[in-house]
């Protein structure tokens, strides 16, 4: 099931949230969407679930609008927490998967499977107030999940999590991917996009600047990154024709260059100089095509 959202705008008043958005969201696996504070995401999440009706274009889904009758094959994971504190997080988990249309046995198999897959069984009969933040991320992840859904929208679903919790929410996402489900999501650590995700989406002031797949964006951006470190200076780098950026760092410096051909004139120039411990040619990083694109750090 393909995820069409047809030249979408959306207004508030005279503000665009969304401007005119084209995309084609492919069938299973992860697909990356990114923009800084106010960029539209969120606005775009809540027009494919059918929480804001579009002020003009569609959203189809397999070739259907989006409604109550599919939210049994949705799962959704605001930024905002969204869970009842007073609960507990087995009465929260089966009240949700009942509304999702679940048996009660199934609930319970699924909750068993997911909390001891987070090492969190024992809180099964706390309230979710006495969780900690990161704790209770995790309950909302698998109250977004306990049905398996066939499309998955993450708004932030790192957030608040420490780094062991983080490499255990992605190992599940990434599973959940592998399993044949549709996940579209957002991360303030672009690290976590850039290893997940196979196509991605940036937005700036509600408008595309940058969409499609992610390696092929990569190789089409041009400009390398070079990480040099020897034993010898590197200060005349910094002014050579190509060099577009140059950092000092312990041992050595990184540099941006202008294309491939650039790091063979560097080479040539440190020849003879002293000794040369490391000399790699890297691909752009997400964060590097984000500034470019965007002009601001994704932070």
């Amino acid at each position: 099931m393909s995820l069409r959202i047809d030249n979408v705008t959306k207004k508030f008043g005279d503000h665009i949230a969304v401007d005119n958005l084209q995309l084609e969201i492919p069938e299973k696996g992860l697909f990356g969407f990114l923009g800084g504070n106010g960029a539209g995401k969120t606005t775009t999440f809540r027009m494919i679930l059918g929480l804001l009706d579009p002020t003009s274009g569609e959203i189809t889904w397999n070739g259907q609008k989006i409604d109550y009758g599919k939210s049994h094959l949705i799962g959704y994971l605001p930024e905002e927490r969204g869970l009842y504190p007073k609960l507990k997080v087995k009465d929260q988990l089966v009240y949700l998967g009942r509304l999702r249309g679940m048996r009660k046995s199934d609930i319970e198999a699924e909750m068993e499977y997911w909390l001891d897959r987070f090492e969190i069984p024992h809180y099964a009969n706390k309230k979710v107030e006495e969780l900690s933040k990161g704790n209770q991320q995790k309950i909302q992840f698998i109250s977004a999940v306990i049905h398996r859904p066939s499309l998955l929208i993450l708004d932030e679903p790192f957030s608040g999590l420490d780094p062991i919790n983080v490499e255990m929410l992605k190992e599940a996402v990434i599973d959940l991917a592998d399993d044949g489900t549709t996940i579209v999501f957002s991360s303030h650590q672009m690290e976590h996009v850039e290893e997940m995700c196979e196509n991605i989406c940036i937005l700036r002031a509600g408008k595309t600047v940058v969409k499609g797949n992610l390696a092929k964006i990569k190789q089409s951006f041009g400009k390398k990154n070079l990480n040099i470190y020897g034993d010898m200076p590197f200060d005349s780098l910094k002014t050579m024709p190509g060099v577009l950026r140059y950092q000092e760092v312990v041992g050595g410096c990184k540099l941006q260059i202008e294309n491939e051909s650039v790091s063979q004139e560097i080479l040539k120039s440190l020849s003879g100089k002293g000794f040369l411990r490391r000399f790699e040619l890297e691909e752009p990083t997400l964060n590097d095509i984000f500034i470019e694109k965007v002009g601001e750090r994704y932070e």
